[in-house]
This record gives C-alpha cells, sequence and structure tokens, in this order.
C-alpha cells in the first residue's frame, strides 16, 4: 500500500517519542496536588488533548491557568529523568525527510514541545503547539495551521497519530491519516492505514512529493 502526499504532519507525544513515563509521573503528582481523586483522575482521556482542557475538566475555571501552568512545570522538569524516548524507526523515517516538507503538530506548549523534542534530538523546522491555536484537537485547527505553515492544500497533506482525538482532528481537517498503535489498540484507532509505529513505514521522496509506503 501506498499512500501519496506534498507534506506529512506528526503528532509528538504516541507519534515520534513515547513521553508515558513522564506523563504518568507529573499528572499522578498534579492532581495530588490539587486534591483530585485517583477514581475520578482515572477515567481522564489525557492523549491527544491539550492541558488546559484537561484542567477545565476537572478544576474550576479560576483554577485553570495556574494549574496549567504547574502541569507544563512539572513536565518540562521532568524531562532530564529520562522518561522521554525516541519511538521506533523515528530518526530513519524523519532523517529521509526534507525539512520543509513536515511539521510537528502537537497538543502540548511550544516549550514543553521543545524540551522533549530536544532532549531525543529531533529538531523540527516548523512546529505548532498549543500556544498557537485558539482550539485544541479534535478541532482541525491545529492540523489546519500545520497545513498553512507549509504551504500545502490541507487535502495534500498526511496525518500521523496515536489518539483518537488527534485523527478525528486530521479527518475533520480534510487530510488523510495515519494511525500508530502505541497508545491504543488498533481497533480504537479510525484511520486510513493502522500500523505499530513509524519502523513499520518507508518514506520516498520524489519531485511530485512523498510516497509513504508499508514496509513489506
Amino acid at each position: 500500500m501506498r499512500i501519496h502526499a506534498r507534506a506529512l504532519l506528526f503528532d509528538n507525544d504516541g507519534t515520534l517519542v513515547s513521553s508515558l513515563e513522564s506523563v504518568g509521573r507529573c499528572w499522578t503528582r498534579w492532581a495530588e496536588e490539587y486534591g483530585i481523586t485517583a477514581g475520578r483522575f482515572a477515567g481522564v482521556e489525557l492523549h491527544g488533548r491539550t492541558a488546559a482542557e484537561i484542567a477545565a475538566d476537572l478544576l474550576p475555571a479560576d483554577l485553570v491557568p495556574r494549574a496549567v501552568a504547574r502541569i507544563e512545570q512539572l513536565e518540562v522538569e521532568d524531562v532530564p529523568n529520562g522518561g522521554v524516548r525516541l519511538l521506533p524507526g523515528t530518526g530513519d523515517f524523519l532523517g529521509a525527510l526534507p525539512a520543509d516538507r513536515w511539521a510537528v503538530v502537537t497538543s502540548a506548549t511550544r516549550r514543553l514541545a521543545e524540551a522533549r523534542l530536544d532532549a531525543v534530538g529531533v529538531l523540527p523546522k516548523n512546529l505548532v503547539a498549543a500556544d498557537d491555536v485558539t482550539r485544541g484537537k479534535p478541532d482541525p485547527e491545529p492540523y489546519l495551521l500545520g497545513a498553512r505553515i507549509l504551504g500545502v492544500d490541507p487535502a495534500d497533506c498526511v496525518v500521523f497519530e496515536d489518539a483518537p482525538a488527534g485523527l478525528r482532528a486530521g479527518r475533520a481537517a480534510g487530510m488523510r491519516t495515519v494511525a500508530l498503535a502505541t497508545t491504543h489498540a488498533p481497533a480504537e484507532l479510525d484511520a486510513d492505514l493502522v500500523v505499530t509505529d513509524l519502523s513499520a513505514l518507508s518514506p520516498l521522496v520524489t519531485d511530485a512529493g512523498i510516497e509513504i509506503v508499508v514496509r513489506g
């Protein structure tokens, strides 16, 4: 199977890097600090959503700004603790792409996203973070902004995601989607293509664009 595109848009956490250990540590501590019980917190979906949206689901509105700043601080400070690593295939896949043909589109803040990417040696030329949009995933705004930055029609973009919310955002933006089963079971992922991770794919760059090929 092959998918043709002119530009590729990647979620970060769960797609390019694994930050599950760090996320678990930091959000558990955050919930304890704000008196949120384990039972109440257990049902919260963390993947593919902004910290502001998560905090707004759990806390009174007047506490949200300070709570968001606190979780950002905890997560940034936790990066050196080894809770962030490249997922299989990320280095080879990104290394084969021209810098102006791809972007990272993340629900994390820019400060946190850059800290995690820097920790694993990934330096995207283009980055869309939570700070850059008014509506996060599953709204299409982040991916539409990514396409606009790259100067490519949304229909010519392919989104790589691990979370249902991100995949919904990509589809709502009119883009094709590739799901990576790194944080969710394949049955939970509604996409044009579902693979284990980026090691299952190869990018073939041509003058006409990028062919995404499933490895035999």
